[in-house]
């Protein structure tokens, strides 16, 4: 066996039959190749004790095979969660990742991070920012005069956009018809912050779900609504409004799980049992949920499959010949609804 360093692409694409064009895709994991042709070259490398020279690669395709990563709220499930999926697929399909953290998501600090991930020479850019107000619109117009492909975690969808998303709207109205299947007549909302997209979508499915099941009229919908910050503490106090505005409220959907414990306490608290006299859905489906007392019926989310999407879209775009960096793709994920003690029928 040739010593690994004398081996050379050309000597794996003789070996296995194949042009070294052939052997480069295998190794870039481009689509265009079978399963038979990638099986054989790749037993090939490993055989042979190839090892690619990533610098020279990089001198020779312009490319660093780096990704620039935006991230936010490294405290929260879901945005830590979804960094997970990025980091991992990007390690398995060989790019490196430039990590930029977002301190204060409502703040635009968008432009500069750009810049300075242009000037690394990044390949393309995985932006896992949430998109909260309205400060997204100065940075897709940055975005428009670059040539570097960008894909967007958690996105509203716009033209010239490519977005991985968690269909949110789809969660809450499933949270709602779920909570409506159970007999619940009078279901309140414990939403996110307003500015964001994603509470914004949840919101809107229950709403959706709420009036047409007929059980709700419009005029009623600001009643059984209370804002919270994704925080416990928010949904102790959020559960304690709704209560106070809707004395008879037998259902409940809260935005994420951590609002949810909140919620469940102030239930205690109330005297108000859970499921028996209000039943209760969270969002997430956080590793605790199954421990809450009662266990947390809620909807997951598939925040690593999300991050690991983003990555696999951008990997597309970079090995498509000619790629149009501005053009619209939008990929939905949709959460599953995962039934526990917290919404199920007494006996």
């Amino acid at each position: 066996m040739r010593s690994r360093k004398q081996v050379t692409i050309r000597d794996v694409a003789r070996e296995a039959g194949v042009s070294a064009q052939t052997v480069s895709r295998v190794l870039n994991q481009h689509p265009d190749v079978s399963d038979e042709t990638r099986k054989r070259v790749q037993d090939t490398i490993d055989r042979l004790g190839y090892s690619p020279n990533y610098v020279a690669r990089s001198l020779i395709q312009g490319r660093t095979h780096t990704i620039g990563v935006v991230g936010y709220g490294l405290g929260y499930y879901g945005p830590s969660r979804a960094l997970t999926g990025v980091e991992k697929q990007a390690n398995e399909l060989g790019y490196s990742i430039l990590l930029s953290l977002v301190r204060q998501a409502e703040i635009n600090s968008g432009r500069q991070l750009l810049a300075n991930l242009l000037m690394r020479k990044v390949d393309g850019i995985v932006w896992a920012v949430p998109e909260i107000g309205p400060h997204r619109e100065e940075l897709l117009e940055d975005l428009a005069q670059i040539d570097v492909p960008v894909v967007f975690i958690n996105m509203n969808p716009r033209p010239g956009c490519q977005v991985a998303a968690v269909d949110n709207f789809n969660g809450g109205r499933l949270a709602t018809l779920h909570l409506l299947s159970r007999g619940c007549q009078k279901i309140g909302i414990i939403t996110g912050p307003e500015a964001w997209w994603e509470s914004q979508q949840r919101e809107a499915g229950w709403k959706t779900a709420c009036l047409e099941s007929g059980k709700v009229k419009e005029s009623d919908i600001s009643a059984l609504k209370v804002v919270g910050d994704w925080e416990a503490a928010s949904g102790e106090a959020g559960f304690m409004t709704l209560i106070q505005k809707v004395p008879d409220l037998d259902g409940v959907f809260v935005c994420n799980d951590q609002m949810a414990l909140g919620a469940l306490k102030a239930a205690r608290q109330l005297g108000i049992r859970v499921p028996e006299d209000i039943a209760l859905v969270g969002f997430d489906d956080i590793p605790e949920a199954a421990f809450f007392n009662p266990p947390l019926t809620t909807l997951r989310q598939p925040l690593t499959e999300l991050g690991a999407q983003a990555v696999r879209m951008l990997h597309h775009r970079l090995c498509t010949e000619e790629h149009d960096v501005h053009a619209s793709e939008i990929i939905w994920l949709q959460p599953e609804l995962v039934v526990r003690e917290s919404s199920r029928k007494s006996n």
